[in-house]
């Protein structure tokens, strides 16, 4: 057999939960330890684990990235009442990507993974659409409690001297609940760096959406800071590159959205983008067909997949049946992360690895082989439904063709 592919730098590896566990390790098994010297930094961030350590774990995991520069991450659990429940946990954790984003800050770019034969849901759309996301704040940073009946609820900030600052937010009359969000002016620079950035690495134009006229502070600030750095730092750059920037209310955006082509890149905050980022993957085809990279002004870069746990495939799989889990968001963040790898660490033959990878998994699907999820929304005549490990093996074997 040929050497395998040796790595001077671990990649932060950190597993998951449910369905995306069991194929995270069938990913490794069947297409990257035969091919590759694996180095990783691995970190457990299960939810069982995440308890046991108190939820340590994630922030660990966190700091390793910053350590080595580029991390991998499987889909987690974010737990809910429910969840608290079936795994008997401690308490209920936070996110662990809105932990590892607080450490991190940026920026998360996602990318629908086009193939021949998935038509995108909107008949217009003929490029990717990449959404790019604020990676700091907002409710992932929250702090919320319930608020009683005859209670106040108020927003009080306390400057460096003491001086206070106080607005009532709601007399409760009846019981209801209170939330708090924040955000900061180095992350929201960060983040309009980061799109304007990418921006002119792919030479697409670039539009950003908030609610400036309903939130007339909060994001307000975000369209301000856009604006200032856009005419400061990029303005003369974008019209050398041919490219736009413009910021829209995030109404108008959606409308602008459904009827343009694609192929540029759309800035949201983060809420927003989480949820839009499911809307364009799904509208192009699946969730399971996007790539997401968080890029961290650290000079750093987590690659994961865009979706979830995939539960109700994970309970089959616990009761011996086959699942037809479509595996390709989950080894697109491997490829991207080995990719990033190679190229800081000047390995060439690494990411040269990692597109050959990229290129049999959409051949394969072209070819007609492919996941339940895809074969109910594909143009192509003749497929060939196979369950998670046999896709990921056909992929093996068309790679070992190229």
């Amino acid at each position: 057999m040929t050497e395998k592919i040796k790595m001077r730098t671990p990649l932060v590896e950190m597993d998951g939960d449910e369905m995306t566990r069991v194929i995270w390790q069938q990913i490794k098994d069947i297409l990257l330890t035969p091919y590759i010297d694996l180095k990783t930094e691995y970190y457990d961030l299960g939810l069982k684990h995440r308890d046991a350590t108190d939820d340590k774990v994630t922030a660990e995991a966190a700091h390793a990235i910053e350590k080595y520069g580029v991390g991998v991450k499987c889909a987690t659990i974010t737990p809910n009442a429910d969840r608290v429940k079936e795994y008997n946990l401690k308490q209920m954790w936070k996110s662990p990507n809105g932990t590892i984003r607080a450490v991190l800050d940026g920026t998360v770019f996602r990318k629908p993974i086009l193939v021949k034969g998935i038509t995108p849901l909107v008949p217009t759309w003929k490029k990717p659409i990449t959404v790019a996301r604020h990676a700091y704040g907002d409710i992932y940073k929250n702090v919320e409690m319930p608020a009683p009946a005859g209670s106040k609820a108020e927003l009080v900030v306390t400057d460096a001297a003491g001086n206070e600052k106080r607005t009532t937010i709601h007399d409760f009359s009846s019981a209801g609940i209170v939330q708090g969000v924040h955000n900061l002016d180095p992350s929201i620079a960060n983040f309009a760096r980061s799109c304007f950035q990418y921006a002119l690495d792919v030479k697409e134009d670039i539009w950003f959406s908030a609610k400036d006229t309903i939130s007339k502070i909060y994001d307000h600030r975000f369209k301000d800071i856009f604006n200032e750095i856009f005419h400061k730092e990029y303005e003369e750059k974008f019209k050398q590159a041919g490219i736009t920037f413009f910021y829209t209310l995030i109404d108008d955006a959606v409308a602008r959205v459904i009827r343009s082509e694609g192929g540029f890149i759309w800035a949201c905050k983060n809420y927003d983008g989480d949820v839009m980022s499911d809307l364009i993957a799904t509208a192009f085809g699946s969730l399971a067909m996007m790539t997401s990279v968080l890029v961290s002004p650290k000079g750093v870069y987590e690659y994961e997949a865009a979706h979830g746990t995939v539960q109700r495939h994970y309970y089959r799989y616990l009761k011996g049946e086959k699942t037809s889990t479509n595996p390709i968001a989950t080894l697109f963040a491997w490829t991207g992360a080995l990719k990033k790898r190679g190229e800081l660490d000047h390995t060439p033959e690494l990411s040269q690895f990692a597109e050959k990878l990229e290129y049999a998994t959409i051949q394969t699907v072209e070819s007609g082989t492919m996941t339940g999820d895809l074969t109910r929304i594909t143009t192509l005549t003749e497929t060939n439904l196979v369950d998670t490990e046999t896709f990921l093996t056909a992929v093996r074997s068309r790679m070992n063709e190229i």
